[in-house]
């Protein structure tokens, strides 16, 4: 296992993680536990179902997100933001004042018209992944992306594709090329954690943007989709058995 991120806000920052600690039917703590809401769209404070990304303001179509460097410090909930090494934001979303804070912040980071702000979305239990609108099983799946996929793409494409475009919460090597598709259905071991693969990730545009740059400037997806007749690349997981993932554990098919 090469990597292990959490995006504790929807539509920001990886934070790379040493080790996490995970459970049963349960996804990676703090992962996509914040998220900013179109204030048009359908959430509203206290909304317990899973809506989709569409409803949230995140790289798919606001590609100028990539452009904030971006951290939540776990246990204190403070949020920063710094553009070229610059902070520009700090503040404490536990507090009303700190989330009005991040809420003004934002509303001038995506241009936001007059008038016009996201909402604050936080819901105790609850998780903003791509997987949500599927239901409350699907909204705790871990995302696993096989780098040896991504060279293969980026050997036919001709392309340097950063793997980071992908945003999953699991980076692996040692698989052959595509075999993480063939493992829907089976359960296997990510050292000492039994997880089975429940779905193959279906990719959209918000892996055109690069998430160094904030550009959108290669068509991923099409790129996968001419190439191999699919828009596919890496699955989901569930997570079946309590223990402990690590970086440089053994993926174990």
């Amino acid at each position: 296992m090469k990597a292990l991120f959490c995006y504790p806000v929807k539509g920001l920052s990886a934070q790379p993680l040493g080790r996490v600690e995970l459970r049963p039917g349960a996804g990676i703590p703090n992962d996509r536990m914040f998220a900013f809401a179109r204030p048009d769209g359908r959430y509203r404070p206290g909304t317990r179902d899973g809506l989709p990304k569409q409803e949230f303001f995140a790289l798919v179509s606001d590609c100028r997100l990539a452009g904030l460097d971006t951290h939540l410090d776990p246990e204190t909930d403070v949020l920063t933001a710094r553009v070229a090494g610059h902070e520009v934001l700090k503040t404490d979303l536990t507090t009303e004042d700190g989330r009005d804070t991040a809420v003004r912040f934002f509303t001038r980071v995506l241009d936001m018209p007059s008038g016009a702000a996201p909402l604050f979305a936080r819901e105790a239990g609850r998780r903003f992944t791509d997987a949500a609108a599927a239901g409350d099983g699907p909204m705790n799946w871990l995302s696993l992306v096989n780098l040896a996929s991504v060279r293969d793409l980026e050997l036919r494409t001709g392309t340097v594709v950063d793997p980071m475009r992908f945003r999953a919460n699991i980076l692996v090597d040692g698989l052959r090329a595509w075999s993480e598709l063939d493992l829907t259905g089976r359960e296997f071991d990510l050292g000492d954690v039994r997880v089975r693969a429940v779905h193959r990730t279906k990719r959209c545009a918000a892996t055109e943007v690069d998430p160094v740059t904030g550009r959108r400037d290669l068509p991923v997806v099409s790129m996968i989709d001419r190439t191999y007749g699919h828009r596919l690349m890496g699955i989901y997981l569930e997570v079946l058995g309590a223990g402990v993932l690590e970086k440089g554990d053994e993926i174990v098919v």
